[in-house]
């Protein structure tokens, strides 16, 4: 499988460092669509504030890639559902981390919760 990533040079607002318009993945043999992942611990709880939120959730990530025998490297797309506009850049910090630097294609949302407690969620595709 290859990625490319795609950021025209022209006729378009130039990318970030970590932001990159498009990825193309070329020949992948799987994609893993994952649902909107929560900063939930074993028993169903959510973590105490952001940061533990966010570190339960690329946790959570990990082990659900994990049992499709992927890791962090595979995520090819990622979405976050913020309660918050204020948490963006404690959510790109934590994504920033755990994908090791490297840039996806990603886009924020601020949305209302299912339940108060829960701060952020995060859905990804993953190709192998």
């Amino acid at each position: 499988m290859e990625m490319i990533e795609r950021n025209p040079a022209s006729g378009i607002y130039p990318a970030s460092p970590d932001y990159i318009h498009a990825l193309e993945v070329r020949h992948p043999t799987r994609l893993l669509f994952v649902s909107g992942t929560m900063g939930l611990d074993q028993e169903g709880m959510a973590g105490v504030d952001l940061d533990g939120q966010l570190e339960l959730i690329w946790s959570n990530l990990r082990t659900i890639l994990a049992s499709a025998d992927m890791t962090v490297d595979n995520i090819v797309r990622l979405t976050s559902y913020l309660r918050d506009g204020a948490f963006v850049e404690a959510n790109q910090d934590a994504r920033l981390r755990a994908l090791g630097g490297r840039a996806v294609p990603t886009t924020a949302i601020i949305v209302e919760t299912l339940s108060d407690d829960w701060l952020v969620e995060i859905e990804i595709v993953a190709a192998g």
